[in-house]
């Protein structure tokens, strides 16, 4: 979501920067659970983000990057292991 004015598309004449935005990330009920979302590491990771509800995260723009390897990584790690466990 863009954080600068974008009403009059005629108006604008550059795309807001990553860093004029925010990303929402949202996770589905039971995913703190299933894939071990630690949302106050996440909080304490991610500089100025904050949770706009029980299961989504804000982020500035310019951190997705960064927000989605913290969020990822332990998941694709944990689904090799588990590859690995079933043969």
């Amino acid at each position: 979501m863009p954080t600068v004015d974008t009403s009059n598309p005629f108006m604008i004449r550059n795309i807001p920067t990553p860093d004029e935005s925010f990303v929402i990330i949202h996770f589905r009920k039971g995913a703190r659970e299933k894939w071990g979302i630690d949302f106050p590491y996440l909080l304490d990771m991610i500089h100025d983000s904050f949770m706009s509800s029980p299961t989504s995260i804000v982020v500035n723009g310019g951190k997705m990057g960064f927000a989605m390897e913290l969020i990822l990584t332990p998941i694709i790690h944990r689904m090799i292991e588990d590859k690995k466990k079933l043969g």
